[in-house]
């Protein structure tokens, strides 16, 4: 009854002698790269300053439509509410801009050489 006992423990030991050196090898050819990072945050809901550029562009095209007379005035509606939706849109960037801080945060990742 100790003989397969022995041979089965001679056996784990050679086969865990020779998985060690390869776990090694690889975990050497392996580094940790770090850099700091600047991180933005806002709480602004509407990241994609929809609502103002909505609201300008109905703004411009309200202003555009009291221009001209004729197909004119179709153009000016047209460029006021393109206008207004871009001015529209800054606007509320620059706003959340304000409202916004930033932070450095440190991000390690490893790499194979």
């Amino acid at each position: 009854m100790k003989k397969p006992l022995i041979a089965f423990t001679a056996l784990a030991l050679i086969a865990s002698a020779a998985v060690a050196p390869q776990a090694q090898a690889q975990s050497s050819h392996r580094r940790q790269v770090c850099e700091n990072v600047e991180v933005r945050h806002s709480d602004a809901k509407d990241q994609h300053q929809i609502a103002g550029t909505a609201i300008g562009a109905v703004a411009g095209g309200v202003l555009g439509h009291q221009v001209g007379g004729g197909k004119g005035k179709t153009l000016a509606t047209v460029a006021g509410a393109v206008g207004g939706g871009y001015a529209g849109n800054r606007i509320q960037k620059n706003n959340q801009d304000k409202n916004s801080y930033t932070t450095t945060e440190r991000r390690c990742h490893y790499v194979d050489d």
